[in-house]
C-alpha cells in the first residue's frame, strides 16, 4: 500500500489532487459554515469541527467502496457497436468500468450543472432554516458532506491509482479545511476564476473516466500537463489584474 511512496508521478498526482479537493471543497466549507452558524456562538466551532471528523470517516469509507468496485473486472456484458482499443473485440463491460462510466457521466455533470449555475443560474440570498441543535447540526453537516463529497471522491478514483495516494489527499484536502477553511474560501470569492478553473478539472476528468469506462486510455501525464499550464496561465491573469487592479467577475452561489 505504501510502494507509491517512491513513485514521483504518484507524489505528482498527490498533490494535484489534493489541491483540487481543496478548491472543489470550498462549497462544502461555506455550506458548512452556514449550517454551525445557526447555532450558538460557543457552539459553532465544535460543530464544525466534530461534523468535519466525522465526514472524513464517511468519506474514505465512500472512497474505499468505490475503489473496490473499479476492481470488478469479471466481463457483465459487451456492447457490440464499441470496440475494445487495439483488439477489434466487441467492448466488455466490466464493474470496473462500469463504474468510470457512470463516475465520468456525474463529473461531467455535476462540472456542468455548477458552471452554468454560477454563470447563469439565479442568485441566491441567505439559507434556508436548519434547526439549531448541536446534534442535528453535525448530522446535517454529515450528510450534506457526504453529497458535496461525490465528485471530488470520483474525481480521485479518476486521477490516481493507488488507495494510498486517495485517501491521503483526502486527509490533507481534509486538515487544510480545519486549518484554514475562511482562507480558502475568501481566496476563492475573490478569485472565482479559480472555482471555473477548478469546475473545468472536473469535466476533464469526467471524460477521462468515461474514455477508460469506453475501453480508450488517455495517460495521465496529458492530463496533469494541461491542468498545470491551465493553473500557471491562470496565476498570470491574476497577477495582471492585481496590477491593473481590475473588479473580478462576480459569480452566483447557492448559498
Amino acid at each position: 500500500m505504501l510502494a507509491w511512496l517512491s513513485n514521483p508521478d504518484a507524489w505528482f498526482s498527490l498533490i494535484t489532487l489534493t489541491v483540487l479537493e481543496i478548491v472543489l471543497g470550498v462549497d462544502n466549507i461555506i455550506f458548512i459554515s452556514i449550517l454551525s452558524g445557526k447555532l450558538p456562538a460557543e457552539q459553532q466551532g465544535k460543530a464544525r469541527n466534530t461534523g468535519l471528523a466525522l465526514a472524513l470517516i464517511t468519506r474514505i469509507l465512500l472512497l474505499s467502496f468505490i475503489f473496490v468496485l473499479t476492481k470488478l473486472t469479471a466481463p457483465l456484458f459487451t456492447v457490440p457497436f464499441i470496440r475494445e482499443n487495439g483488439t477489434g473485440l466487441p467492448l466488455a463491460i466490466t464493474g470496473q468500468r462500469l463504474v468510470l462510466l457512470l463516475g465520468g457521466l456525474f463529473l461531467i455533470w455535476k462540472s456542468v450543472h455548477e458552471i452554468h449555475g454560477n454563470l447563469e443560474g439565479e442568485a441566491h440570498e441567505g439559507s434556508s432554516k436548519v434547526k439549531g441543535a448541536l446534534a442535528a447540526v453535525i448530522a446535517q453537516i454529515v450528510v450534506v458532506d457526504i453529497i458535496f463529497s461525490l465528485d471530488s471522491v470520483i474525481t480521485a478514483v479518476g486521477m490516481a491509482r493507488e488507495i494510498g495516494v486517495m485517501i491521503t489527499a483526502v486527509i490533507l484536502a481534509m486538515i487544510v479545511m480545519f486549518l484554514a477553511a475562511k482562507s480558502i474560501a475568501d481566496f476563492v470569492n475573490k478569485h472565482p476564476t479559480i472555482k471555473m478553473l477548478a469546475l473545468s478539472f472536473l469535466l476533464l476528468v469526467g471524460v477521462v473516466l468515461v474514455a477508460d469506462g469506453c475501453g480508450q486510455h488517455i495517460e495521465k501525464g496529458y492530463i496533469y500537463f494541461a491542468m498545470a499550464f491551465s493553473f500557471g496561465v491562470e496565476v498570470l491573469n491574476i497577477r495582471a489584474r492585481a496590477k491593473r487592479k481590475c473588479k473580478p467577475v462576480e459569480l452566483r452561489s447557492e448559498y
